[in-house]
This record gives structure tokens, sequence and C-alpha cells, in this order.
């Protein structure tokens, strides 16, 4: 069971996300902000309000990065920090289990 960690502030969005993953067999770990080891962890999905791209971009793990949809200059540091995916909130929600496995299987 490949293990997820969920970064973001937002509690409800978390909840659906958590929920989902849960649904296709992954086991979730949520936090508010990025923890100093992620030991263990296959895949970090994180709301790009809440973390820094650059900082994202040091990790050994895929990323799925997600960003307001009118934040482009989010998007953009994301891009250029080399995360593994970065989409816009309503496509992360919409397809977040393809997302995640796309991420998994390389």
């Amino acid at each position: 069971m490949p293990r997820v960690a969920v970064i973001g502030n937002d509690l409800m969005l978390a909840s659906r996300v958590t929920t989902a993953l849960d649904a296709a067999g992954h086991q979730v770990e949520q936090s508010g902000s990025l923890p100093d080891h992620l030991e263990g962890i296959d895949l970090v999905i994180a709301d790009l309000d809440s973390v820094d791209p650059e900082r994202l971009g040091t990790l050994e793990q895929p990323v799925l990065g997600f960003y307001r949809h009118t934040d482009t200059r989010t998007k953009e540091r994301a891009d250029a920090a080399g995360l593994g995916l970065v989409v816009p909130r309503s496509r992360m929600v919409r397809e977040l289990p393809e997302l995640a496995d796309r991420l998994l299987t390389g």
C-alpha cells in the first residue's frame, strides 16, 4: 500500500483528498506543513499555497503540487523547481487517484 503525505492548511480539501486516496488503496498522512522527515513516504501531495515549491523540489519523493488556477506565478515557480506534476486545484480534485498513480508508477 503506497504511503502518501498530504500537505496543506485547507482542512476541507484535505478531507476530500484523504477520502479519495483511501478509496484508491493509499495510506494517507496529513500535515499542515512539510515534515522534516518523510521516511517511508512514496508520494507527496502539496497545496502550493502552504508549501514553498522550491523546498518541495529538493525532495526525493515524487510531488504532486496543486495551485489556484489564477495563481500563474506559483505555477511558474513550481515548474522551475522541478516538481513531478503541477496542476490546478480543480483538476487535482477531479483526477486525484489517476494523478497519484501516474506519479507512483513513474
